[in-house]
């Protein structure tokens, strides 16, 4: 009797493995971005996420050949930073779902700001939580000058150059006209190339003007949606079980392996106690940087690349907001 059993326990097993192999689950990839846009490496034990083309292709290779693979999620934690990675980054995934024809999905996290935003728009669909932060649809730039200082002071600017314009918007020199509109040509094309990107990307679900939209100014997920910048309020794991309940098999890709995977829980922000010492002083840096600012009137970034880590740290206001989430951690 025991022989039986054993027999059917076992027909019963290896029939289970072919209808595995037969109608396998479906494979829904998550690709996690997050950080601020600046070309370079991948950071070492601890170092601040920073994303481009370079740091990324791996792990959106490995999301892009999994097997019965259905569906691509791209979870974007973003203030912005490079217009030349976001452009490579967000193409690199458009040519993926391209070739594998596979769509890929958006969801925002705390933020897809600026350069953020361009590669959300990498996406077919894009879903923010409701107090994500999206759009800052613009490009900046600035600079501090000193010449008056080292006057002051006696010191001489001595530069030599071959070509005119070579030596444009030298901090230690007054500032010219010519140079002031040479840089609002490049800042303008810069613009168009993300008002384009944008406008191919989403189309007619754009429901705001030009003139609200591509300001530069940022919205919360529900005005977003208003907007069309977004087309839900939703999150990854959310739309995942919703549309596959636990027939699926979800793979999260890794930026890295080895010794990286093995000591990234120590140094992950969210989890480890550097991580939280790592926030306080990124506040205190961004409250140097503002008072700074206030003083000189500028501060040093392009499209929301600041050396201040902590998001939107430039924005008072968003610096509140980032102020109010570390206290309820």
């Amino acid at each position: 009797m025991s022989f039986l059993l054993s027999k059917v326990k076992n027909m019963a097993l290896r029939s289970k493995r072919i209808s595995g192999y037969m109608n396998p689950k479906p494979t829904v990839s998550v690709i996690r971005l997050e950080g601020k846009i600046l070309s370079g490496g991948s950071p070492k034990f601890g170092g601040e996420k920073k994303i481009n083309l370079e740091s990324t292709r791996k792990m959106i290779d490995d999301a892009f050949k999994q097997k019965n693979l259905k569906l691509v999620c791209l979870n974007v934690n973003s203030p912005g930073g490079s217009p030349v990675q976001s452009d490579l980054v967000s193409q690199y995934i458009k040519d993926k779902s391209l070739k594998h024809k596979v769509d890929v999905i958006v969801f925002v996290e705390d933020m897809a700001a600026s350069g953020g935003y361009w590669i959300a728009c990498a996406g077919s669909k894009i879903y923010a939580c409701r107090s994500s932060l999206v759009g800052s649809i613009g490009v900046i730039t600035a600079s501090i000058g000193v010449h008056e200082l080292i006057k002051k002071y006696g010191i001489e600017s001595r530069i030599f150059t071959a070509g005119e314009n070579k030596a444009g918007m030298n901090p230690l020199e007054p500032l010219k006209e010519a140079d002031i509109q040479r840089l609002k040509s490049i800042l303008t094309h810069l613009h168009q190339h993300f008002i384009d990107h944008v406008k191919t990307s989403r189309g007619e679900r754009l429901k705001g003007d030009d003139e609200t939209l591509f300001t530069g100014e940022a919205w919360t997920g529900n005005k977003a949606l208003e907007l069309g910048l977004v087309d839900g309020i939703d999150t990854v794991d959310g739309y995942i079980e919703r549309t596959y309940g636990d027939k699926v098999k979800v793979y999260r890709a890794k930026r890295g392996g080895g010794l990286a995977n093995l000591l990234g829980a120590f140094f992950d922000p969210d989890f480890s106690v550097m991580g939280q010492l790592v926030a306080v002083n990124q506040l205190i840096a961004a409250n140097q940087q503002l008072a700074a600012n206030e003083y000189s009137g500028s501060s040093f970034s392009l499209d929301q690349n600041s050396p201040i880590t902590t998001p939107l740290a430039e924005d008072s206001m968003a610096l509140k907001i980032s102020q109010e989430s570390l206290k309820l951690k």
